[in-house]
């Protein structure tokens, strides 16, 4: 996950008809913490998900296969992709699509790559030591896995789960390069320029990231409220009815480089960040183990999974 940083930017694309509709009263399915936290473990389990390795590539097929067991639709965009260094990043952007026949769709997103060094960690001999990214990077693809194995054939929209590539390839702390915004996100910048599906046009995106971490709490992140105002009220709403208001307070966060940015200004595709705030915290706004070697299942909450992810189930089954 990217840093904060400062963009000018200018707001796109339109909500449709019922894209601000929302219901008091909680509906659909229950979200199974326990379940998305398994599959959080289970992308651990191949070790750091760092670019070119071999558990990089293990764990990309599991997660195409996970998506193909709930009887979603799958494709692998590959790409190679030239990362801060030079270095050339054999990238998958992995799509899958429910209900892919129609046209009228919402789109969920996060990354699935691992930071390649802990270059926060407190500890400066593990700057290059590869992070296990379980909250800055399996977390969003647990919930993600959790939601497509709870959608029912009744649902009257079409929803598609991107799992981006490359995003943690970013300028680290100890180079002596200047960090630029657009070394990060490197998957996501791909597909805005190439979506899968000629004239994809969901009615909105919501990227989730770092989304199951001890204490977390989700403000409004200000580039989703200036692209997606809308959508984010709405998020920020369902999150009050199923009960989990105080993790998703109404107060504004900072504004943060990372997949949705070239989702709304290359796609043109109005897109939110779900992203964990911590004004506190010393180490990082990010939380304390934000590319630390302490990004590991030990720091992953299910009471957090389990808030994002009811509050995706409240928005996705009160679309019309």
């Amino acid at each position: 996950m990217a840093g904060l940083m400062v963009l000018t930017m200018t707001a796109c694309g339109n909500m449709k008809k019922g894209s601000d509709a929302t219901s008091a009263i909680p509906v659909g399915p229950a979200f199974l913490a326990d379940s998305a936290y398994s599959y959080c473990e289970q992308q651990c389990q191949f070790g750091p998900r760092t670019m070119n390795s071999e558990a990089h590539e293990q764990c990309g097929q599991w997660i195409a296969t996970k998506f193909r067991s709930f009887g979603l639709q799958v494709t692998e965009q590959k790409a190679e992709l030239k990362g801060y260094d030079g270095t050339m990043l054999r990238s998958t952007n992995i799509i899958a699509s429910f209900k892919p026949e129609l046209t009228d769709r919402v789109m969920l997103c996060a990354h699935w790559d691992s930071r390649p060094w802990a270059d926060n960690d407190p500890d400066e001999t593990n700057h290059h030591t590869p992070v296990m990214a379980a909250n800055d990077g399996a977390s969003g693809v647990a919930v993600m896995l959790e939601v497509a194995r709870l959608l029912p054939d009744s649902l009257r929209i079409g929803v598609d789960f991107i799992c981006f590539d490359a995003e943690d390839w970013g300028v680290p702390q100890w180079s002596d390069m200047p960090d630029a915004s657009d070394s990060w996100a490197l998957g996501a910048q791909y597909w805005a320029a190439n979506p899968h599906a000629d004239g994809y046009k969901p009615r909105y995106g919501i990227l989730l990231d770092m989304v199951g971490g001890q204490g977390a709490r989700f403000y409004r992140e200000l580039y989703s409220k200036e692209y997606a105002g809308k959508i984010v009220n709405r998020v920020w709403q369902a999150a009050q009815v199923v009960g989990f208001g105080s993790v998703f307070p109404q107060k504004d966060g900072g504004r943060i480089t990372d997949d949705h940015v070239p989702v709304n200004e290359v796609a043109g595709i109005p897109c939110i960040d779900i992203i964990p705030y911590y004004p506190d915290c010393e180490a990082s706004s990010f939380g304390p183990t934000w590319h630390t070697v302490n990004d590991d299942m030990q720091h992953i909450d299910r009471n957090t999974l389990k808030a994002v992810g009811q509050t995706l189930v409240q928005v996705l089954f009160t679309e019309q």
